[in-house]
């Protein structure tokens, strides 16, 4: 796993060398979002609202608010409505009450057409008010009269028979008489106090009756998620999925890009770095055929995660290079001085780097290149060859590919004896005319100069 942090300048690296992909992504999305707005059919909402006179607590509006939605609102609005297939389960789903500021219900309902989502608000609302009148006592037929209103009506009842009894006392002034009419009137006088009481103990006595404010406005507009949210939400979600699949393969990157690491992997020294110029290798290993036409579109056909290659010199100054390379490899290799060169398969940067030293290479050693395939990787085995040169591009392979071809070598009998690291670079125009192509087997001559790659 790679430990590098994760910069601004690799989300830069992303969106330049995959935009066509992530639009590509994005416009799938989109169509994703589209058929998912065609399996849901649009819905519309719209709400009604319900006064609650008087002082009410907070907690207090919770619970109508709560009553509002419960089933037994909800089931009296299935029957009220007598809708086709939709019974009060169907419709627990569709309704909603929540308490705002002013001491007022509001009930939200929802339906496949905007006058649908009209009537069932406003019949939740008054079903509503009328089961919480009823649980409050304000329906007469309601087996709560008989509690303070009978209590109330026994009241009445006793006043009008202390009334009777002050009446049919004695009139004259004796005193009996004014004794018996002042305490009927002090028992009187406790009645309505104990009923004023009562009243003020009663919350119901100081709320008056819940009002529905008016009908629910007709809806002219989809409930979210709209058409177009669906859209809109489906692209950037596969956009945003495209990047952090992107982000998550650089974390996972296995791929050796140091030197220090690819040496510790093949097990033998650098001999040097050679610069091939980057033009024309993107399509070179990809073929012909709908899937190659299909990847250089979307443009994945090369990586994106390596460094945008840097200038180089002319033409002239490669080849200088190669051919200290050459020299390198001379003084290193022991005689006979004949090399196999190896070079991972599928590696367009290093394959050229192989051929261009075969070019370079004159007398001495003889260098015979070979592609070997990482997967199951195959070397010819040892005839007159004085060992291995691996031939690869930097953050190419990994360290088990690496260690299966260096595995490979020593069990066709070769040694690795040097590494040569190849480096995409952005190529200047050339100063010289080149050379004509010579084949892969060539020697390196006497008169090849030494010096550090």
């Amino acid at each position: 796993m790679s430990d590098d942090t994760i910069r601004l300048v690799t989300l830069g690296r992303i969106f330049r060398r995959r935009w066509r992909l992530l639009a590509a992504l994005a416009v799938v999305g989109a169509l994703v979002g589209y058929g998912a707005s065609l399996l849901f059919p649009p819905s519309y909402t719209t709400s009604a609202s319900v006064l609650l006179p008087g002082q009410w607590e907070e907690r207090e509006l919770l619970t109508q608010a709560e009553i509002a939605s419960s089933s037994e609102v909800v089931d009296r609005t299935a029957d009220t409505l007598h809708w086709s297939g939709v019974n009060g389960t169907d419709l627990r789903d569709q309704v909603s009450a929540k308490a705002t500021d002013g001491n007022i219900i509001k009930i939200s309902g929802t339906a496949e057409t905007p006058g649908r989502a009209q009537r069932l608000s406003d019949e939740v609302a008054q079903q509503f008010v009328t089961f919480a009148a009823r649980i409050a006592g304000d329906n007469p037929d309601s087996e709560s009269a008989t509690g303070p209103d009978a209590l109330r009506q026994k009241v009445v009842q006793t006043n009008r028979r202390i009334s009777d009894l002050a009446n049919a006392a004695d009139p004259g002034q004796t005193v009996e008489s004014v004794q018996a009419r002042t305490e009927l009137e002090k028992l009187r006088t406790a009645l309505a106090e104990a009923m004023k009481k009562l009243d003020q103990a009663d919350p119901a006595a100081n709320k008056a009756s819940m009002v529905v404010m008016g009908s629910a406005a007709r809806p002219t507009g989809e409930a979210p998620p709209t058409r177009m949210q669906l859209i809109v939400a489906g692209a950037l979600l596969s956009f945003l999925l495209a990047v952090i699949g992107h982000l998550a393969a650089t974390r996972m990157n296995r791929r050796l890009r140091t030197e220090p690491e690819i040496t510790a992997a093949l097990g033998a020294a650098l001999i040097g770095t050679v610069d091939v110029p980057g033009e024309g290798l993107a399509h070179g290993s990809e073929g012909g055929g709908p899937r190659a036409w299909i990847r250089r579109l979307l443009g994945i056909d090369t990586r994106w995660d390596m460094p945008t290659p840097r200038a180089s010199g002319d033409e002239a100054s490669r080849r200088t290079r190669f051919r200290r390379v050459c020299a390198r490899i001379r003084n290193q290799v022991p005689a006979p001085r004949r090399l196999l060169v190896v070079v991972p398969d599928g590696d367009e940067i290093a394959r050229r780097a192989a051929d261009q030293l075969s070019a370079e290479a004159t007398n001495d050693p003889l260098l015979r290149v070979a592609d070997v395939s990482v997967d199951r990787p195959m070397v010819p085995d040892r005839d007159t060859e004085s060992g291995v040169l691996v031939v690869l591009s930097a953050g190419s392979r990994t360290t088990g590919e690496l260690t299966g071809i260096a595995g490979a070598c020593k069990d066709a009998g070769h040694e690795v004896v040097g590494i040569v690291v190849a480096d995409a670079v952005r190529a200047r125009p050339a100063r010289t005319s080149g050379r004509p192509p010579q084949p892969a087997a060539m020697a390196v001559g006497d008169n090849a100069r030494g010096g550090s790659a």
